[in-house]
């Protein structure tokens, strides 16, 4: 028995990387129901392998490459991480909200593979601001200290998303990707909250910080993906009867812009 659970939690953890990322997990999963229910368990686990390699890659940059074309790279790379599958959510999102049509017609033009002036505002305006962010970062004296805040950040937006899936209904009833997940509940978010809270410490204190930097860092992190990740959320469910798999991407690059921009607020005091 234990053996089988090791085995359904592993499948799970599995899922996770192959559903949100791009890296290479070469084991065949099957995308069920109750395993795509299990997966939100491992979805900051999916985070932490981004924001390690973001680490990785801003560590490196940093050795011999100017601020801004760092900042690039490093975008590139972050969203190449998930295949620009949360980025994309986040232009069919604005395409579909921003249209101010019926809730109907709004979930068609979010279905729609093509891209509008609203989806491509949004989009040149998140990269934007991510890019400044990054360059100012790596633009600081000792932009290297704190990259342990680069890891966390991808943890906390990754596990929102796993609240969002089983704290609102699928908008579209029954269709798409959303509704895959629809036997996620509480108890998984819960098990994600606990992973990701336990990272966030241990990368935290890897870095080499005192643990009152440590428990302000992690509260922070805490307050600002519930806070950012609510306000938004209602907003999109106010309009939408609900969430769908875009907004579930959209709710990702939301968090990670604000815990992003905290970082960077954050490494002029540590």
């Amino acid at each position: 028995m234990v053996i089988a659970a090791l085995k359904r939690h592993a499948l799970a953890a599995a899922a996770a990387l192959q559903f949100l990322t791009r890296i290479p997990v070469p084991v065949t999963v099957p995308f069920e129901p109750v395993t795509l229910a299990r997966t939100v368990i491992y979805f900051p686990a999916a985070g932490v392998l981004i924001g390690a390699i973001l680490a990785g890659g801003f560590a490196v940059l940093e050795l011999f490459s100017p601020a801004r074309p760092s900042a690039v790279l490093l975008l590139a790379i972050w969203t190449a991480l998930s295949g620009g599958l949360h980025l994309d959510g986040w232009m069919d999102t604005a395409d579909g909200v921003l249209s101010h049509r019926s809730r109907e017609r709004m979930l068609e033009i979010m279905k729609d593979s093509r891209v509008g002036a609203m989806g491509v505002i949004a989009a040149v305006l998140l990269l934007l601001f991510k890019f400044s962010l990054l360059a100012e970062w790596f633009g600081q004296q000792d932009g290297g200290r704190g990259l342990s805040l680069l890891v966390i950040i991808p943890v906390w937006s990754r596990w929102w998303m796993g609240a969002a899936i089983a704290g609102w209904p699928n908008a579209r009833h029954g269709e798409g990707i959303g509704a895959l997940f629809h036997l996620a509940s509480g108890r998984q978010v819960a098990a994600g909250f606990i992973a990701a809270v336990f990272v966030t410490v241990l990368c935290l204190s890897l870095d080499g910080l005192a643990w009152q930097e440590t428990l302000l860092i992690l509260a922070g992190c805490i307050v600002l993906t519930i806070l950012t990740g609510l306000l938004f959320a209602v907003w999109l469910s106010r309009k939408l009867g609900g969430l769908t798999g875009d907004n579930y991407g959209a709710l990702n690059e939301a968090v990670e812009a604000v815990l992003l921009f905290a970082g960077v607020l954050a490494i002029h005091v540590i």
